[in-house]
């Protein structure tokens, strides 16, 4: 087998198209869309690279067809938030049913990091932020990955736990039913909170849209940021996540919790799109885009995706997050009837306040991805992420 790095144009055609061909038994698999993989590479459409690098690779066999594919990169801010060494990461990895073959992309990853001075690698990740491409898919494969979250062949996880990578921490997605009864104790927070003056739970006004990017900074660094490694955002950063919400967004799945005006919890949803990708077969060409105006227009979609959910510390434990939760079923359940299906986005093993919420909320755990650490000093005591208090 011959490891190649991923230069020319027909290169990269061939890290994208690579998958296509792997999962053709699989149904349940979704393509991504080829422009979405492309943009990880992208100095001008990932601002990662402004504090980092990359590097991918194909691997190819003695017929010279493409067996193998996969990433390596170091992002200064994060190689050594809440680590004990420098640890770089590899994504995008899809592989045939061949440890030998696996060994190698991982090997490949695993020198150029050491190169580079780290001392470990987490995998599978992204080059970039948390909600992409994140985790080894071990359970939940007869459901339909959601938009740009993995999907991979059960036979991974072998790759991986042979080859030395430890279980970092667990990711869970909930799901639900929207109809379903909710658990008494979110009426009972959120009556708590009613009592207190100055609170308002409602979702976003169509009026506040410009308004929208700056409720959800104040929010998420008050509540997410420097909390399980997540670094702060920026204004441009919310602004540039609101323009990509915008073409999809639904103001009745977006729900703030304010205090005498100012925003101090969110629990945001978007349409699940990958519900309307998966008829563009990968391509947001003319065609494509002319596939997701019709398929968006005859309403096909019926799942809500949750994106970010949160408190800000000075207002926890008072029946906030109790109270956003009953306002969108008042919307959803009786007066909006648009979503049949509800999944959330992965929440870390790490944080059981959280997975407390959501198991108020009614959500069973529909997929499980495990987000790996390998030590390359084996002889090093090897830690789980910390639990979040």
């Amino acid at each position: 087998m011959r490891l190649k790095e991923v230069v020319s144009a027909e290169d990269k055609k061939d890290f994208v198209n690579f998958p296509i061909g792997l999962y053709k038994n699989y149904p349940n698999w979704i393509r991504p869309l080829d422009k979405d993989v492309e943009n990880v590479f992208d100095p001008e459409k990932n601002k990662t690279f402004r504090h980092g690098e990359v590097i991918r690779w194909i691997l190819k066999d003695d017929k010279n067809s493409t067996v193998g594919r996969v990433a390596a990169f170091i992002d200064q801010k994060t190689i050594k938030k809440g680590n004990d060494q420098p640890t770089g990461g590899l994504g995008l990895f899809e592989c045939i049913n061949d440890k030998n073959a696996a060994f190698i992309l991982f090997n490949a990853c695993k020198e150029w990091l050491q190169a580079k001075g780290m001392e470990a690698m987490d995998g599978p990740i992204n080059f970039g932020s948390r909600d992409r491409w994140w985790g080894l898919l071990i359970d939940g494969f007869d459901r339909e990955p959601n938009y740009q979250c993995n999907y991979n062949p059960p036979y991974y996880k072998e790759f991986f736990d042979a080859y030395g990578f430890k279980e970092y921490f667990k990711q869970l997605t909930f799901a639900r039913k929207v109809i379903e009864p909710l658990s008494p104790k979110l009426a009972y927070k959120a009556d708590l909170i009613a009592k207190e003056e100055g609170y308002e739970f409602r979702h976003l006004r169509k009026d506040e849209i410009g308004k929208l990017g700056e409720y959800l900074r104040t929010v998420y660094n008050k509540a997410w940021a420097n909390r399980a490694e997540n670094p702060e955002i920026s204004s441009q950063q919310a602004a540039l996540i609101v323009k990509q919400m915008k073409p999809i967004l639904d103001e009745r799945l977006l729900y703030f919790g304010f205090h005498h005006g100012e925003p101090i919890s969110f629990f945001l949803s978007l349409p699940e799109i990958n519900q309307i990708f998966k008829y563009v077969n990968g391509k947001l060409n003319w065609l494509g885009k002319l596939k997701f105006v019709w398929y968006q227009f005859r309403k096909v979609n019926k799942k809500a995706f949750g994106i970010l959910f949160g408190v800000v510390p000075e207002h926890q434990g008072k029946g906030a997050d109790g109270a956003m939760i009953m306002a969108a079923r008042k919307v959803l359940q009786d007066e909006y009837k648009r979503y049949d299906e509800y999944e959330m986005n992965w929440i870390g093993d790490f944080n059981p306040k959280m997975i407390n919420v959501v198991e108020q909320v009614g959500g069973f755990v529909s997929k499980t991805h495990i987000t790996y650490r390998k030590l390359f000093d084996e002889s090093k005591s090897f830690k789980r992420h910390p639990i979040l208090n």
